[in-house]
């Protein structure tokens, strides 16, 4: 199924995974809609974009204040068209021990990761999510009547860099840095294209084919499956 002509809005396009879904549905000719809060650095993307001959804008959006979300998904449609695709990319990643207590990063990871895939999810389509989403689409047409949770392991990205808690880092064999793992075993860590890749061929499956969950790990990666302890 061809991608030309749709219209994406991409959260947590600043860099990382968001970037790289971006920039890669830009190129099967979507136009996109990238949102951060950092949005001189979206718009320095939504410049390549066009610079390809492509569409895109950048809009200033917290994802965790529902305002901005409801005018991040009306800008895209006033200026890109009918929204046809979300990708919920905005995200944190803090590895922290409990009894250490982190508790505002703790929150600051419920209101991005949780709520603002709610409120994006509100903003683009109906106020439901996931399955219940999923169900509702079923025989509508709307979004292909397919809704697509991807669930990525480790990914060379920059999300390590705002973690403080360095003993849960050492416990993850983690530096709380940017290149430390990265730097190791090649099977250890995913490239931003390889997610990226999974969301184009869960976006251009043939109508008929629903990709509901893509678990996406390093061959390598061990502590995000339970079941590899067995």
């Amino acid at each position: 199924m061809s991608l030309q002509g749709k219209v994406a809005v991409v959260t947590g396009a600043s860099s990382g995974i968001g970037q790289g879904i971006a920039l890669a549905l830009a190129a099967e000719g979507c136009a996109v809609a990238l949102a951060a809060r950092r949005v001189d650095i979206t718009q320095a993307t939504a410049d390549e974009i066009a610079g390809r001959g492509g569409r895109a804008i950048a809009v200033a959006t917290d994802v965790t204040v529902r305002a901005d979300v409801k005018a991040l998904a009306a800008a895209a449609e006033a200026q890109l068209g009918p929204v046809d695709i979300l990708v919920n990319a905005a995200g944190v990643m803090y590895f922290t021990m409990l009894k250490n207590l982190h508790e505002d990063e703790w929150e600051r990871t419920i209101d991005t990761n949780c709520k603002g895939v709610v409120n994006g999810v509100g903003a683009a389509f109906v106020a439901i999510f996931s399955k219940g989403l999923r169900a509702e689409c079923v025989g509508t047409g709307v979004a292909w009547g397919q809704v697509t949770d991807v669930q990525p392991g480790d990914v060379g990205t920059n999300l390590i860099v705002a973690n403080t808690d360095k003993e849960a880092a050492a416990a993850e064999k983690m530096g709380v840095s940017i290149g430390e793992k990265i730097a190791g075993e090649r099977n250890s860590v995913l490239d931003v294209a390889d997610i990226a890749s999974a969301v184009l061929y869960a976006l251009t499956a043939p109508a008929h084919v629903g990709v509901h969950e893509l678990l996406i790990e390093p061959r390598d990666q061990m502590w995000g499956d339970p079941t590899a302890l067995g």
